[in-house]
């Protein structure tokens, strides 16, 4: 290396007069940071699905066990329950961007045909060709039953909303478990 390489290699990329550092460093920064930015939205709205899916089943297992007795299960007992669960990771307004579905099926065939869809950024619940309200409806001991849990989860970078989100510029996430109860006391 001759006297002026080293020079130019001392100063660094603060003294490069042709400024083709400076263009090379802009051109690839921009894309460097969207990569990273998707990759955490990702990442973070992955391990919210993955928690709210565990704290579901966790309320499916208390409920088909007897732990939960019907009596004492309500829309807000429900709910309240989920958010204390996911509380690890979702910050705010959980209950308000929490919908829960819980009813008894008469046989594990008409829990299977059970589904939803968007409709104008609200969630239908359909069983079959019709629509159905959301509601909190416990079976007794030995039924079969259905839990469905949707969090509207924000996408917190504004540039990815578009990409990402799938009701009203969020994303929704989805666990459901179905199940028969054990025979437990009524």
């Amino acid at each position: 290396m001759d006297g002026k390489a080293r020079a130019k290699s001392r100063h660094g990329f603060f003294s490069d007069r042709r400024g083709s550092t400076v263009i090379e460093f802009a051109l690839l920064a921009m894309p460097f940071a969207l990569l990273v930015f998707a990759i955490l939205e990702s990442c973070i709205s992955f391990a919210g699905q993955e928690v709210m899916a565990n704290i579901t089943d966790d309320v499916a297992r208390q409920l088909r066990t007897g732990q939960l007795k019907k009596a004492n299960v309500t829309e807000a007992s429900i709910k309240q329950q989920i958010c204390d669960g996911m509380a690890i990771i979702v910050t705010g307004n959980c209950l308000e961007r929490l919908q829960v579905d819980l009813r008894e099926y008469p046989t594990f065939a008409d829990a299977a045909t059970a589904s939803f869809k968007i409709v104008n950024g609200q969630i239908v619940l359909t069983q079959g060709t019709n629509s159905m309200p959301f509601g909190v409806s416990p079976g007794l001991a030995e039924t079969k039953n259905m839990l469905r849990v949707f969090y509207k989860w924000p996408v917190m970078t504004d540039f990815l909303a578009k990409q990402m989100a799938n009701i009203d510029g969020d994303t929704l996430h989805f666990a459901s478990v179905t199940w028969q109860n054990e025979p437990f006391d009524n």
